[in-house]
């Protein structure tokens, strides 16, 4: 293990604010990982794991503690009836792994195409995006059990997959770390295209779309909203998309329905689970008052995006919190409906 000390972590962050960690390192593999935890518990540090930063907004005093930054790679495939497995370190980009299933002609991660981070912090949020969410294939996350120092093979029924959830960011929270996951595909499968956005894209054109040209199609649609990391791009200084979608009752989405109709305006709605009702949280956010391309100084809502806090050019973390914590006082005191945010908060 090399070890590091006050380590900027600006440059591992797609938001690029916060300070230094204390100490830093990069872990390789499983050996590596465990003399990162040895080091933090007889120094009696906090231990925080880093993998792509795509999902994080640390405090501009930093993190006091241990970053243990994990580059596990490696892609290894096999067969199992009509699947075709891919298990892959948890330090692989993300993107990268998509584009490999999708040349193997793979079905079944195509809509997660252009998200940034790594594979292992896929799990933890259960990320999802244009009708896909890695739960639908994920058949087994690895992970190294802090509680008893076993690496345990954690079946889907175990990690508690909801929607932006799991065991590893809920009950579990700061137990495991995840150190690979195998991901069972369809080869020769047909991509997924309940999504609006990609039917809207695809509409009137004369062929089903194949895995590669779906894939083309949400990296265009991401780009078109600032969700795609380009270089240069001032919409790409955030974490994406900022607040989860909220699931509300019934009866609190007809409280909701009558104050769209009362402005004359359509409120967007989504099935959730039995007597549940998912709202946009964009929606919310623009009724607000907080449209694209909205500036508090030095930060903002891209302007492609309106669920997208952004860093406009020298923001602080404060900058985004402050304005995170002006646009759920704005929704609540409008619609009683509290959003929740998806990024992590270090050192916060």
């Amino acid at each position: 293990m090399i070890l590091k000390e006050h380590v900027p972590l600006v440059p591992f962050t797609t938001f690029g604010v916060g300070g230094p960690a204390r100490y830093f390192t990069e872990a390789a593999n499983e050996a590596d990982v465990r003399d990162a935890i040895d080091f933090a518990r007889l120094h009696d540090l906090p231990l925080f794991v880093l993998g792509g930063g795509s999902n994080l907004v640390v405090s501009d005093d930093g993190f006091n503690g241990l970053v243990l930054k994990i580059a596990i790679r490696g892609i290894d495939e096999s067969a199992d009836r009509e699947k075709r497995l891919f298990q892959a370190g948890a330090g692989e980009d993300w993107d990268s792994l998509v584009a490999h299933t999708i040349d193997r002609n793979c079905a079944g991660l195509e809509c997660l195409s252009g998200i940034p981070g790594t594979v292992g912090a896929t799990p933890v949020q259960n990320v999802g995006a244009y009708g896909q969410e890695v739960s639908d294939s994920i058949t087994q996350v690895y992970a190294l059990d802090l509680t008893s120092g076993a690496v345990r093979e954690l079946m889907p029924e175990q990690c508690g997959f909801a929607y932006r959830s799991s065991v590893f960011n809920t009950t579990e929270k700061n137990r495991f770390i995840i150190l690979g996951v195998r991901f069972a595909l369809t080869p020769g499968g047909e991509p997924r295209l309940s999504y609006r956005d990609l039917q809207n894209y695809f509409a009137g054109k004369p062929q089903r779309p194949s895995l590669a040209g779906v894939r083309k199609a949400v990296r265009e649609i991401r780009q078109g909203k600032g969700m795609l990391i380009v270089e240069g791009d001032q919409d790409c200084r955030s974490a994406g998309s900022f607040f989860k979608n909220p699931i509300v009752s019934e009866e609190k989405f007809r409280d909701v329905q009558a104050l769209a109709d009362k402005h004359r305006v359509r409120l967007p709605s989504f099935p959730a689970d039995p007597g549940m009702v998912k709202i946009p949280a964009a929606w919310l956010v623009e009724q607000s008052g907080f449209t694209k391309g909205f500036t508090r100084g030095p930060v903002g809502i891209s302007s492609r995006h309106s669920l997208a806090i952004v860093n406009r050019g020298g923001a602080k973390a404060a900058d985004i919190v402050a304005l995170k914590n002006e646009i759920q006082r704005a929704v609540f005191d409008q619609f009683g409906i509290e959003l929740k945010p998806e990024p992590v908060f270090l050192g916060m």
